[in-house]
């Protein structure tokens, strides 16, 4: 067995905000192996995550973000469940970069489940017309509307899309891993974009 010492657990916990305690665990449960370590705290936080997802938002702020030249803007209210969460600078960063990732890949939806009916069908007619003389079965095109679909979804809504300053990671991804470092539920109520 390795040893697991202070550095160590510091480099990892620089690595993943994670505890302390978590970070000397995760280490001794993967024999030191740093990126099993990683990996182990990564589906740690994502259940946690997950659990967390049903708590109450009370609480949160509006982030807010004027791009320079004064020609475009936006704000995004960003809800957790504390004052104290919503006061850290890590939840004002998070609500910084969501306002700044608005106004460079203006979606028009929070979620896909905000996206009215009626456009998903027009979507998806438009689909199937384009694809009307490509001589696929029926199976087959309504697997590739639904790919279509979700390529859609990835430019409208906002969970879906790539982070502007990342492109590996989705909204929705950095939400989560938020979700696990501060140990609350995060969640975007709405955002507006301004443009002159």
């Amino acid at each position: 067995m390795a040893e697991i010492t202070a550095q160590m657990v510091k480099e990892l916990r620089i690595a993943t905000n994670a505890g302390v305690l978590d970070c000397k665990n995760a280490l001794a449960d993967s024999d030191g192996d740093f990126e099993a370590a990683v990996e182990f705290l990564r589906k740690k936080g994502l259940t946690a995550a997950a659990k967390k997802s049903s708590r109450a938002i009370k609480e949160g702020l509006v982030g807010h973000y004027i791009h320079p030249g004064a020609k475009m803007a936006s704000l995004v209210e960003v809800g957790c469940e504390t004052d104290f969460v919503a006061r850290t600078e890590q939840f004002q960063a998070l609500a910084y970069d969501l306002a700044m990732h608005v106004v460079a890949a203006r979606p028009l939806y929070v979620s896909r489940e905000e996206v009215p009916a009626e456009l998903v069908e027009s979507e998806k007619t438009i689909f199937l017309e384009q694809m009307a003389d490509s001589g696929k079965p029926d199976h087959i095109l309504e697997q590739i509307v639904t790919g279509k679909l979700d390529k859609w979804y990835s430019e409208i809504c906002l969970l879906e899309q790539a982070f502007v300053k990342d492109a590996d990671v989705t909204i929705q991804d950095m939400i989560t891993a938020q979700i696990a470092a501060l140990g609350e539920n995060i969640k975007i109520s709405r955002f507006a974009r301004l443009e002159v």
